[in-house]
């Protein structure tokens, strides 16, 4: 291991702050270091493994797409890609979908059709231009999508970013009103569940008055499901719950189950205003991993499966709460489905890392209090009761980091 690490410091630029942990394998829930110690896994590759390391249907897959075509780029058509454009429009509110590589390129794109659709729906060149996106907020890390991510250490060192974003309370409707009825916003960008901004849900009001403040103000609606969408929250995508639809919706992280890849579902009214040469992509929607992604989707679709993740994820939250409730360090335990946060009053990094040395690994989320809970989706009740138990004992560790 400290062969790796050193080499790593060496060698790679020095953009993460690593667990001091080297992984080299994956099977389920369970990851395995070089020196063959075993942990389970509750950090799922930052919510992307959803089925597990080594599902033996997406490798399969993957495996028979391989031996024929891995890439061909988008000059030409391809099988899978367009198989999978057709299950997910037939799966949500969308009528088209553009494919890239991550969930920050899906953010990327969106900026641009909704630039777009505003310039032909104006045309007499008074098409509004501005993004408004909310506190706490994470849309990715190039140069457009992090306009739109609330943090300032995430923007600053870049600045200036695309020019244009306004940032609003989430949850605070009536400001947020205040700013689509300027008539300068493009697109509203909003998560319907928080993930990097520390497990916060949005209410029915809220969405569905955004949804009608958009509309009146005649700005796109664009929901970012890139952590909480494809099963995540116990429905297939996280906004199902509250009835209220988008313009558009980008996802990522689990679409192919730990292979890159990145989507915008967009409905008919901007799919019109895109035209030959607007956008485009080397790699996005190449048949390997549009493959892999058809073969995750069977299973995340299948009868049963989200019920399982709403049932697990309920169980869950109330072991959690059962079993850290008396701790005065523990201010909430919240989130919907596998997506579950437990907001500490101190930084959640020496529980962490205590948990990590007892077989357990976790992430933060939030200003760095919030223990970060999603699991693969096929996680055991069995094994969401060891997740439990560990974080329970290693508790003491927030004592130890603030005497």
């Amino acid at each position: 291991s400290r062969a790796v690490m050193a080499d790593e410091a060496k060698y790679i630029v020095g953009t993460y702050k690593r667990a001091q942990v080297v992984f080299v394998a994956g099977r389920g829930c369970k990851l395995y270091d070089i020196d063959e110690r075993e942990y389970l896994d509750m950090a799922a590759g930052i919510a992307v493994n959803a089925l597990g390391h080594g599902d033996p249907d997406v490798d399969a897959a993957a495996a028979d797409q391989r031996g024929r075509l891995v890439h061909a780029s988008n000059v030409g058509y391809t099988v899978p890609q367009v198989e999978l454009a057709k299950r997910l429009v037939e799966a949500s509110f969308a009528d088209r979908a553009f494919f890239a590589n991550s969930g920050t390129e899906a953010n990327e794109a969106a900026i641009k059709f909704a630039r777009k659709y505003q310039r032909v729906a104006h045309p007499n060149g008074d098409a509004p231009t501005e993004f408004m996106s909310f506190t706490n907020c994470f849309h990715g890390r190039t140069i457009g999508s992090l306009a739109l991510t609330s943090k300032v250490q995430y923007r600053e060192p870049f600045e200036p970013v695309m020019p244009g974003s306004t940032f609003v309370e989430y949850g605070n409707l009536e400001e947020a009103k205040k700013v689509i009825q300027s008539g300068k916003i493009a697109a509203v960008f909003v998560e319907p569940v928080q993930g990097e901004g520390g497990i916060h849900s949005a209410t029915k009001e809220f969405l569905q008055g955004l949804r009608d403040a958009c509309d009146e103000a005649g700005a796109l609606l664009v929901f970012d499901e890139v952590q909480c969408g494809l099963g995540r929250t116990g429905y297939l995508w996280a906004h199902e719950v509250y009835g209220v639809v988008p313009d558009i919706m980008t996802l990522a992280k689990p679409l192919a189950n730990g292979l890159p890849i990145g989507v915008a579902l967009v409905t008919e009214k901007v799919a019109a205003a895109i035209n030959y040469g607007d956008h485009g992509t080397t790699f996005g929607g190449g048949p390997f991993v549009c493959h892999a992604a058809l073969a995750t989707l069977d299973k995340i679709q299948k009868p049963g499966f989200l019920a399982e993740v709403t049932k697990k994820g309920e169980y869950f939250k109330q072991l959690l709460k059962t079993k850290l409730s008396g701790n005065p360090h523990v201010k909430e335990i919240r989130g919907a489905g596998l997506i579950v946060g437990i907001e500490l009053d101190v930084p959640a990094g020496p529980l962490v890392d205590a948990c990590l040395n007892a077989g357990v690994f976790l992430l933060t989320a939030g200003k760095g209090n919030v223990v970060r809970l999603v699991p693969a989706l096929i996680v055991s009740e069995k094994e969401l009761e060891q997740a439990a138990e560990v974080i329970r004992e290693c508790l003491p560790a927030l004592e130890a980091s603030t005497s």
